[in-house]
């Protein structure tokens, strides 16, 4: 008799562990933007550690590029946003999971990453590049197996320098973007695998010694949501749309980027803006 409660008894508790991982294997629930109104607010993830796009203030407020787009959209919305500022390796999980209704997060347009998320249209451009020392020959990839190249992890930059550079090289991860460039203003890796927005912080922390040296590949940012939540994805493309054609766009752009808005592709190969 015990042996047969044991039994039964392991049994139950291998249904309930079945249940669990199922549970935490599903994805979160849709969300409309009627709900976000029902609710009062949206909820936003974000980068906190990597201006001009996304960062924390001293003072602890969110701020940056991509708070100011998010913080517009909830105005369309006619809601308050609520920031969750996010590593680069835990964007996605965090919204696939339900912690966040939207990345606003310096979300490069990526083939691989459209099969996790629905993007957006493009809101923003950006570029891959290699940062080294202006005194370092640095004119072509296989000249990076000289140089220790820092990335942070799991980022664009990641994949075009792993991509990239001669096998020989010496890559370093680091967890996020702030930590990638201290990796290179205090001396441990040489270079530093960013993107164009970078050598401003660079520049600030070690005026004059660096440039960037590589390009390997134009991007564009776009929001992200959950696969599938075609009404936010409308809302969006709306949205961008809209700021793109009344000017507020180009207000953000001159306040973050100091360069004129570009010219935006209307597709983009393995990348579709409009959720099926």
């Amino acid at each position: 008799m015990f042996k047969s409660m044991l039994t039964r008894r392991n049994a139950m508790l291998g249904a309930a562990a079945l249940v669990a991982a199922v549970t935490l294997a599903q994805p979160a629930a849709a969300i409309t933007p009627d709900e976000i109104k029902a609710r009062g607010k949206i909820i936003v993830g974000i980068q906190g550690d990597n201006p001009p796009w996304g960062f924390v203030t001293s003072g602890g407020k969110q701020d940056g590029l991509d708070a100011d787009i998010a913080t517009l959209f909830a105005k369309e919305l006619g809601v308050s946003v609520e920031f969750v500022p996010l590593e680069v390796n835990n964007r996605i999980p965090a919204l696939t999971a339900g912690r966040v209704d939207v990345l606003f997060a310096t979300m490069a347009m990526l083939p691989d990453r459209a099969k996790a998320v629905q993007f957006s249209k493009p809101y923003v451009a950006n570029a891959i590049v290699l940062i080294g020392p202006k005194s370092a020959e640095i004119k072509k990839n296989e000249d990076m197996a000289k140089f220790t190249v820092g990335v942070a992890k799991g980022a664009a930059q990641d994949t075009q320098v792993t991509k990239n550079a001669p096998p020989s090289t010496t890559i370093r991860r680091y967890d996020g973007d702030a930590a990638s460039v201290q990796a290179l203003v205090s001396g441990q890796v040489e270079t530093l695998g960013g993107n164009i927005f970078y050598m401003d912080r660079v520049e600030k922390a070690r005026p004059g010694e660096f440039e960037n040296k590589l390009e390997f590949q134009k991007l564009y940012n776009g929001a992200c949501t959950r696969l599938g939540e075609k009404e936010i994805n409308a809302a969006l493309n709306t949205f961008i749309d809209k700021i793109k054609a009344n000017g507020e766009l180009k207000a953000v752009y001159d306040k973050w980027m100091k360069v004129p808005v570009p010219e935006f592709p209307e597709t983009l190969e393995g990348i579709p803006f409009a959720a099926n």
